[in-house]
């Protein structure tokens, strides 16, 4: 199942590390825990995935936020730089699970 949607990009205040996430839509959340119940999850409810932004491209695990009822999408480094992302700026995700 692959998705697409525009989301923004934060950065984690719990300390001063550089962990930057995206936080996916209600709607492609409830998707993907309908989609992964039985298959695709792994430790701590995440799911595996491949997502690309701009031209970079990686695997990762989404994490279901129970605060705000969604899944949180961690952005590598890499891609932050290599796409020139900033906080709170949108950019255009896409999203298959593995």
């Amino acid at each position: 199942m692959e998705f697409n949607c525009r989301v923004d990009l934060w950065q984690y205040s719990g300390d001063k590390s550089s962990w930057y996430f995206v936080s996916l839509p209600h709607e492609i959340s409830a998707d993907i825990k309908q989609l992964s119940e039985h298959e695709h999850r792994r430790g701590f409810g995440s799911v595996k995935v491949e997502v690309k932004i701009g031209s970079s491209t990686w695997q990762t695990s989404v994490f279901p936020d129970s605060k705000k009822g969604v899944y949180i999408l961690p952005v590598k480094k890499q891609a932050k730089q290599a796409e020139g992302l900033l906080v709170n700026t949108p950019l255009d995700l896409h999203i298959r699970l593995i």
